[in-house]
């Protein structure tokens, strides 16, 4: 059975960084494409950052909102996807949750949500001003 695990959330002040972790197990993630999403209360959940295995490698996509303040790693050998964030702002305050999809396409939009078969519990972040 597929589990995903996020850790390292936690409340910081503005400007802080944190780097979440997703631990995954029952499937190697070696070929997967592993997502971070993020949902505020009263809102959508909604994209943060995906990697993919590409044919020329490991490639990453951020939402405007983040861009150039997280960095989305993977570590295939302990099977594990990071989000680092910086410069966290209060409006990045959320349950983050990591999602890893099964299906690999190059025309697959990997900022839908509905695109991933396995969601982790989420951890918590909250940012204070």
């Amino acid at each position: 059975q597929v589990q995903l695990v996020e850790s390292g959330g936690g409340l910081v002040q503005a400007g802080d960084s944190l780097r979440l972790s997703c631990a995954v197990s029952g499937r190697t993630i070696s070929t997967d494409a592993v997502a971070w999403f993020r949902q505020a209360p009263g809102k959508e959940r909604d994209f943060v950052s995906v990697s993919v295995i590409t044919w020329n490698g490991v490639t990453a996509s951020y939402a405007d909102s983040v861009k150039g303040r997280a960095t989305v790693s993977r570590d295939d050998a302990k099977n594990t996807v990071y989000l680092q964030m910086n410069s966290l702002k209060p409006e990045d305050t959320a349950v983050y949750y990591c999602a890893l999809a099964l299906r690999r396409s190059p025309y697959m939009n990997h900022r839908d949500r509905g695109q991933y078969d396995y969601w982790g519990q989420g951890t918590q972040v909250t940012v204070s001003s």
